[in-house]
């Protein structure tokens, strides 16, 4: 094989209570990595698509070149790769750009070597490549990015990730202002230390909603979506958050909180129509802050990261 392509998909992460544990795949937008045999050593990043000239093409600071080249050193590989980027996530959107990026660089590299790695060391790789945005290689957005549906991570160390049950006529939107979040100091935010009572609280929200998603109890998630952790310091950094929120609750969102660490905002609703109503609400609540918005309604994707051959 000369050349191997994958798309993986952006994710939902943290999904209100589940900080750094829970996320979903979305159906579209999609990132693309195509790879191919180089003649010079290591991973060359040939071109970037749909990023806006944002992303370095050095593949020490490239999500997608930093997960290729934990593979390469891994695998004991000594002919180089040349990568080839096709964005379609937004960047520093909170829709797990760079996540997508190093997942599917992981898989179409797999493909061209040949190799079958398990879902921990493709995880792995893949986080390597989020540290260089977050700071911490964490899970939440790699592992439905790689596996799809509605994903958790009961461990980092080792890694324990598994996919939770959801109805799959849930669908999701996500709306993207027109504003910047940096990952990491959106999680500098993050306090360092938590209540008793806010820490309980959290784990009963996370054990309701994940019980809710696998019985499909509409109410049960409704009173689960409820973040007392990283919602009330992060919402500072998006102009409008709580009118938005309470546009899509009214419009008929089963429940509304941050996508990931912003500055997107997402919402779950049981219908198509009530989501594309949820959206109108919400991108009409960001005018009323002046803030131009692009809206994506999508299925949770079951899928994941797809081989293109």
């Amino acid at each position: 094989m000369r050349k191997a392509m994958a798309a993986a998909p952006a994710t939902v992460a943290n999904v209100s209570c589940g900080f750094d544990v829970l996320g979903f795949a979305l159906e579209h937008p999609v990132d693309e990595v195509e790879v191919r045999w180089s003649t010079k050593k290591g991973v060359t990043i040939v071109a970037i698509e749909g990023d806006g000239g944002k992303l370095p093409l050095d593949p020490t600071r490239n999500t997608a070149g930093i997960a290729a080249q934990a593979m390469l050193r891994v695998a004991r590989v000594a002919q180089g790769i040349d990568l080839y980027l096709k964005k379609g996530v937004p960047v520093s959107g909170g829709m797990g750009s760079s996540a997508a990026s190093a997942v599917a660089s992981v898989v179409a590299l797999q493909m061209l070597l040949g190799t079958e790695y398990t879902t921990s060391e493709l995880l792995t790789f893949a986080a390597q490549g989020e540290a260089v945005t977050s700071g911490t290689p964490h899970l939440d957005n790699v592992t439905p990015s790689l596996l799809g549906g509605f994903t958790a991570v009961r461990s980092t160390e080792p890694v324990d990730v598994f996919n939770i049950p959801y109805p799959h006529e849930l669908m999701c939107t996500v709306v993207h202002p027109q504003v910047t979040v940096d990952t990491r100091r959106a999680r500098e935010m993050l306090p360092k230390t938590l209540p008793l009572s806010t820490a309980v609280s959290q784990w009963g929200n996370v054990a309701g909603l994940v019980t809710a998603l696998s019985t499909g109890d509409y109410d049960l998630l409704q009173r689960s979506f409820h973040d007392a952790v990283a919602e009330p310091t992060r919402k500072a950094l998006i102009p409008g958050f709580d009118q938005v929120k309470e546009a899509a609750l009214t419009a008929g969102a089963l429940g509304c909180s941050i996508s990931g660490s912003g500055p997107s905002m997402f919402a779950l609703s049981s219908t198509k129509e009530i989501a594309e109503r949820v959206g109108t609400a919400m991108q009409a609540a960001f005018l009323q802050v002046e803030q131009n918005s692009t809206i994506y309604i999508t299925p949770i994707s079951p899928h994941g990261c797809q081989r293109i051959s």
